[in-house]
């Protein structure tokens, strides 16, 4: 599958992800939260760089359980909590803001 975006068309997985994470820019990722019914506001974006950030730091994506504690950790405990989370992601924070940051899906998302 792909995403047209500005001209470009990305790769993608049969859910959306994108294949390479090195095509995402924030144009990509207003795109893909379009798709998604998912209107970004700074809370969203705070957490699709986060998560990015992580990504690329440590190679690897963390579980849901790991993701919040981070969370935690970076951004504040009332922002590294299973409740702020999904209020921004209700279909799955992980997964969608994985999905949202260009990274592949996680591993431990259905």
């Amino acid at each position: 599958m792909e995403l047209k975006v500005g001209g470009r068309a990305l790769a993608t997985t049969d859910q959306g992800f994108l294949v390479n994470a090195s095509d995402w820019n924030e144009a990509i990722a207003e795109k893909l939260a379009e798709a998604e019914r998912i209107e970004l506001s700074p809370a969203h974006w705070e957490i699709i760089r986060f998560i990015r950030n992580y990504y690329f730091e440590f190679k690897h994506l963390p579980n849901a359980r790991v993701f919040a504690k981070a969370v935690a950790k970076a951004l504040g405990e009332d922002k590294g909590n299973s409740r702020y989370l999904h209020r921004l992601f209700p279909e799955g924070p992980l997964k969608y803001a994985c999905k949202l940051a260009g990274l592949p899906k996680p591993p431990t998302c259905m």
